[in-house]
């Protein structure tokens, strides 16, 4: 019989997976524009990935609103 924990545990993996492929990219790529006060704060980056990894969906969503020009 299978468990409720194995979709559960999927789906956390799959979150945590995409949210972590947000984060990298948004760390790498977006940042800089999201936060202009925050060029060159390398070492601030890395403690955002779990606020980053968590909410990745409100990442997604103000990053591409600042890409098309919309505060």
């Amino acid at each position: 019989m299978v468990s409720m924990s194995d979709p559960v545990s999927a789906g956390l993996m799959l979150w945590a997976g995409i949210g972590l492929a947000v984060a990298v990219a948004f760390l790498l790529f977006g940042f800089d524009k999201v936060d202009p006060g925050a060029r060159d704060a390398y070492a601030v980056r890395p403690l955002l990935i779990p606020g980053l990894v968590l909410l990745w969906p409100l990442v997604v969503w103000r990053w591409a609103n600042l890409s098309r020009g919309e505060r």
